[in-house]
């Protein structure tokens, strides 16, 4: 999964389908930034003995099951956490703020720590979302498949 040997252009045609398609959660991420997308549900009409569980937002699974239907999701993600030392979200931000086209593994590894942790670890996919992981990630990855997009289609024109 690694992007270190591919070109920008080989980069592309691997994720900007993936990324473009994604992108249209952005809109729904910058509204849900910081607020809360779960809800517990305790089966208050049914019963005292019932188990309580999350509910989330339905767009969030949405993205959820895009995202592992995605070229984004890298199931070696944890390299990226330990070459990069990345121990909490504002590591993660950092990674992405600084990530170039040639880096997009690195923000493939932080979304798929999230949407493949959040099987097991359900408060994860709620957390991509209140901290602004995966708002950071989208955008930036949607930033660079665009700049690089129009940089080789400029280029093709000269």
């Amino acid at each position: 999964m690694f992007t270190e040997g591919m070109t920008a252009e080989q980069i592309l045609l691997k994720y900007s389908d993936d990324i473009n398609r994604l992108a249209a959660y952005i809109p729904y991420l910058e509204t849900k930034s910081g607020k809360t997308v779960v809800n517990m549900y305790d089966g208050d009409d049914v019963g005292a003995k019932t188990c309580t569980f999350p509910v989330y937002d339905s767009n969030l699974m949405n993205f959820i099951k895009e995202m592992d239907h995605s070229n984004l999701m890298d199931r070696n993600y944890r390299y990226v956490y330990s070459r990069n030392r990345i121990q909490g979200p504002s590591d993660e931000l950092r990674v992405i703020e600084q990530a170039t086209i040639l880096q997009m593994d690195q923000i493939a590894g932080i979304l798929s720590h999230y949407v493949m942790g959040g099987r097991t670890k359900a408060r994860l996919w709620s957390d991509g979302v209140t901290n602004g992981v995966f708002l950071a990630a989208l955008s930036k990855a949607k930033e660079l498949v665009d700049f690089w997009t129009n940089a080789t289609t400029m280029e093709g024109r000269q």
